[in-house]
């Protein structure tokens, strides 16, 4: 288990001492609203940490394997898409619609307890920033490594088995409009489409903690949000450049250096560089160990 090098809390007029309990309220009226009490930033920063150091402290082999189940997991957000593609030719709220299917690989990901690279550009990263040392950024950066290697696997995996007839011509069909449609993005854009969607998958993972039964709604949301807005997801964006790749439309050094690097680089800019740093900072000068909390309260 890691541990903060916190500095002491700022001076504050208002701290816990000055909480008094509701008197007008039953017990069973006080325990409801303390049920009902949103998860401060503090609770949730800490619950996100520890799963980083749970997801630091697994064997490497056990994050191989579930990175590889995600990349295949992944894929079926194409299939979804390229199926609503193909069923809904010519309806006029066609590309709207098959968002919708964008959202199906990332249920099954993220409810699933799958390695998603993008998940970690914000879970393994909080440990990192609470305690700065150089053994835990080098166990991140293998970490991450390991994921994306395991993903990129398992998502050139998918992309060949849905080419060995596994899915109708119609349906492969719309799968492969959706790979053109992303390999439109190349290159700079592909960065900058991407910095959006690493920022939104990094506010999903913050805000799940929250989310008391509602994750199903949450995932929709935001992966939904992540298609209709035209932004790159390097894992997802993986499984079209490999179907366009096997397909003989695109060279593999094409496809990996002008949309899957410049997507993984936006993801990690708006995952890591925008959204955790500035997660982290807002209860920064709130994070203080028990034992210092508890000598700054004695007389």
């Amino acid at each position: 288990m890691l541990h903060d090098k916190a500095r002491p809390a700022e001076p504050s007029a208002f701290d816990d001492s000055d909480i008094e309990p509701e008197r007008h309220l039953t017990a069973e009226e006080a325990a409801l609203v303390d049920e009902n009490l949103k998860p401060s930033a503090r609770v949730v920063y800490s619950i996100i940490r520890r799963e980083g150091e749970e997801e630091l402290a697994r064997p490497l082999r056990s994050l191989w394997w579930s990175g590889i189940a995600a990349g295949i997991g992944i894929s079926t957000s194409v299939l979804a898409e390229g199926v609503l593609a193909a069923e809904l030719d010519g309806h006029p709220y066609r590309s709207l619609v098959q968002n919708l299917g964008y959202t199906v690989g990332f249920i099954l990901v993220i409810l699933g307890r799958l390695q998603l690279f993008t998940e970690n550009t914000i879970t393994p990263v909080l440990p990192v920033l609470a305690r700065a040392s150089e053994g835990c950024l080098r166990r991140m950066l293998v970490l991450w490594a390991v994921v994306l290697a395991a993903n990129m696997v398992g998502t050139f995996l998918a992309a060949g088995f849905f080419l060995l007839g596994t899915v109708t011509p119609d349906h492969l069909a719309g799968m492969m409009s959706v790979s053109h449609h992303y390999a439109e993005a190349a290159g700079w854009d592909a960065l900058l489409r991407g910095i959006p969607a690493g920022f939104l998958i990094a506010v999903l993972v913050w805000m799940l903690p929250s989310a008391k039964g509602n994750e199903l709604f949450l995932v929709i949301i935001f992966t939904f949000l992540i298609a209709a807005g035209d932004f790159t997801h390097v894992v997802a964006g993986a499984v079209e450049v490999y179907l366009l790749v096997l397909q003989g439309e695109l060279s593999l050094a094409a496809g990996v250096g002008t949309l899957i690097l410049p997507t993984l680089a936006g993801n990690v800019v708006g995952g890591t560089a925008i959204f955790t740093v500035l997660a982290f900072a807002q209860v920064q000068e709130e994070i203080v160990p028990a034992g210092q909390a508890a000598a700054d309260r004695r007389p």
